[in-house]
């Protein structure tokens, strides 16, 4: 499985490291997450600057992707030329988006009608681009999911786990990022946040045809 962590200038560390993080504890397996920028570096919102390790146009090949959020989201939101060099399919591909990023998926039109979940700043934007917003840290529909909240990350890569390589997976990374005495609290809380997102079939990856729990 390789994974796509879209990442752009101004980019929240929380959003593109923790997710990225989580998801590579599987490369053992053949996983493999990578920090993917339309310029060789990008710096953080708080000054932060590291190199990508893919190009955008990765993005499309990817078996996974998560856009994270960032201070100059809005902006990219309304660059067309930028916009049109994200090419995802919900089809074939595990799609995440956690706070303004969120309003990334709503340009790209793979939200519509859908309820989504988003920071409490990014909020009032993806309203204004016609999704309906919910009350929650986590939602998925089918192949997309929407996460709001820095620390929401957990949310998108235990759901990207689960989906890809089953719910073992999911709970030995979790387990092994979790807080020493916290660990069992901390698989059970996340995965009872995702269960009822995921498909009734255990290892359900892209390209499957299978019922959705929500």
């Amino acid at each position: 499985m390789q994974i796509a962590v879209l990442t752009f200038d101004g980019f929240n560390e929380l959003d593109s490291f923790i997710a990225a993080a989580i998801l590579n504890r599987m490369h053992a397996r053949g996983w493999a997450a990578h920090i993917t920028s339309p310029s060789e570096e990008v710096t953080s919102l708080n000054g932060v600057t590291i190199r990508r390790q893919r190009p955008l146009a990765f993005a499309a090949e990817a078996d996974a992707v998560i856009l994270g959020s960032g201070s100059k989201t809005r902006a990219i939101a309304a660059d067309p030329h930028l916009l049109g060099q994200i090419r995802l399919d919900p089809e074939r591909q595990f799609i995440g988006a956690q706070c303004s990023g969120t309003l990334l998926l709503a340009k790209l039109g793979l939200i519509g009608a859908l309820p989504a979940c988003t920071d409490l700043t990014t909020k009032p934007w993806v309203i204004d681009a016609g999704v309906a917003v919910i009350d929650a840290p986590f939602v998925a529909h089918g192949n997309v999911a929407t996460a709001g909240g820095c620390m929401a990350s957990q949310y998108l890569a235990a759901w990207m786990l689960a989906r890809g390589g089953g719910l073992e997976a999911a709970r030995e990374a979790l387990h092994y990022v979790a807080p020493v005495g916290e660990k069992d609290a901390m698989v059970a809380h996340v995965l009872g946040v995702i269960a009822p997102f995921l498909p009734t079939t255990r290892n359900a990856v892209p390209g499957q045809t299978c019922p959705q729990a929500a």
